[in-house]
């Protein structure tokens, strides 16, 4: 029986290897050490596609997908590989998708590594792996995220050169669809696949996993969250608008929706700790295709969707521990979206604002930065626009400071910290 099963699977891999594929950015580094290969992100973010069109350009590999419920009763791990080697005779690399599936993964990863075995592995909860990586494999993994298309990705879906009023037009595209890849590379219908995919994530890495009884309120607090990303929240606001009226239940549901990958929150900036941990956070999602598929809205609202793609692309550089990222608000409520921190030092300052026409809005934005940078001593600053493309000079309080602007499209093309 296992081995029809891993057949029909290697069937089914192979069958893929001949779809559409784009390349990642990504990359497994060293894939021959002996380091187990951790590669973490969304579900269908392309984690396996990525793994499988690497691995088959290095060498023989064989595939065992975990998340097929014909594998939930198999119990003796070493009839797994025993027949993996059989069905892929004696592969170079084994590849383990969706990892998480398997009770006490991590104690059979860590004694496969041991034994000699090339481990690539795949998982889509972000805090169940980095909790047993660092208590079982710790200084034996190293760890590549995979993220729905970056817009760099998703521009090479055209495969020719674009001129510059394409790529503007790929840019709104991108905005409102996102970048989940089999949407794009299928033309699926983008809104039915999302929302399906969504409350499936919901159901299947969240209530099914921790054994959830209210479901409605988990549901609840995640189309509340979609609804407002980039926008501020407190565990007791959000307590307020759910069917949970416990703060302790609420965190933790916020908890589980960030381990599997759909929202992520930013800190407050501050220098203590302590007002870090209980001031306001922000919410964002991890793709806008999401936030189009399943918000409740009267109209777009295209200045947090720019707000939430750039958030995006700072997570990534905070997951690859580049450097920490947070918001900045003054006692007077002005704001900045991004403060970038990189050891001790505030390394960049970044605003985002789809539409300065107003004049007002402009200074806004520039003096928040300002009072910013004197409070952070930080001169790196940044506004991210729609398409207003230029460098200028402001004083504010006998401080006078140089502001870059740059239209949103060139940043995710160009993005240097």
């Amino acid at each position: 029986m296992l081995r029809d099963i891993l057949l029909i699977q290697k069937r089914e891999m192979e069958s893929r290897l001949k779809e559409k594929y784009i390349e990642r950015d990504a990359e497994i580094k060293n894939l021959r050490s002996s380091l187990i290969k951790v590669i973490a992100g969304p579900r269908r973010a392309g984690k396996s596609f990525f793994a499988v069109h690497t691995l088959s350009k290095i060498g023989k590999f064989g595939y065992v997908n975990f998340d097929d419920e014909k594998l939930v009763d198999v119990k003796d791990y070493d009839e797994i590989v025993n027949t993996l080697n059989s069905v892929y005779d004696n592969p170079e690399f084994l590849l383990f998708d969706e990892i998480q599936n398997l009770e006490k993964w991590e104690i059979f990863a860590n004694r496969l590594q041991r034994q000699g075995y090339n481990l690539i592995i795949t998982g889509s909860n972000s805090n169940l792996l980095s909790r047993e990586l660092s208590t079982h494999l710790t200084g034996r993994h190293t760890l590549i995220n995979i993220f729905p298309f970056s817009f760099k990705e998703f521009l090479r879906l055209e495969e020719k050169e674009l001129t510059e009023s394409e790529i503007k037009a790929k840019m709104f595209f991108y905005l409102t669809h996102g970048g989940y890849p089999e949407t794009l590379i299928k033309n699926l219908d983008q809104k039915d696949y999302l929302s399906t995919l969504f409350s499936s994530i919901i159901y299947k890495d969240i209530v099914k996993r921790y054994n959830i009884r209210s479901y409605q309120a988990i549901e609840d607090l995640a189309a509340f969250l979609i609804s407002n990303i980039a926008r501020e929240f407190s565990y007791t606001t959000l307590s307020k608008v759910t069917k949970c009226k416990s703060v302790h239940t609420i965190e933790k549901y916020l908890n589980y929706l960030e381990e599997a990958f759909i929202f992520f929150k930013i800190r407050k900036f501050s220098p203590k700790i302590r007002e870090q941990i209980t001031s306001n956070k922000k919410i964002y999602c991890i793709d806008n295709g999401f936030v189009q598929a399943k918000a409740f809205k009267l109209s777009s609202d295209y200045g947090r969707l720019y707000e939430n793609i750039v958030a995006i692309e700072m997570k990534k550089i905070e997951m690859a521990g580049y450097a920490n990222i947070y918001y900045w608000k003054s006692a007077q409520q002005e704001e900045v979206d991004f403060v970038v921190k990189q050891g001790a030092k505030i390394k960049q300052l970044i605003q985002v604002s789809y539409d300065i026409s107003d004049k007002k809005t402009k200074k806004r934005e520039m003096r928040s930065l300002i009072k910013a940078g004197e409070e952070m001593k930080c001169k790196n600053m940044l506004i991210i626009t729609d398409d207003y493309d230029k460098e200028e000079m402001i004083s504010w309080f006998g401080v006078k400071r140089k502001i870059k602007f740059i239209p949103l499209w060139k940043w995710l093309l160009s993005r240097k910290i």
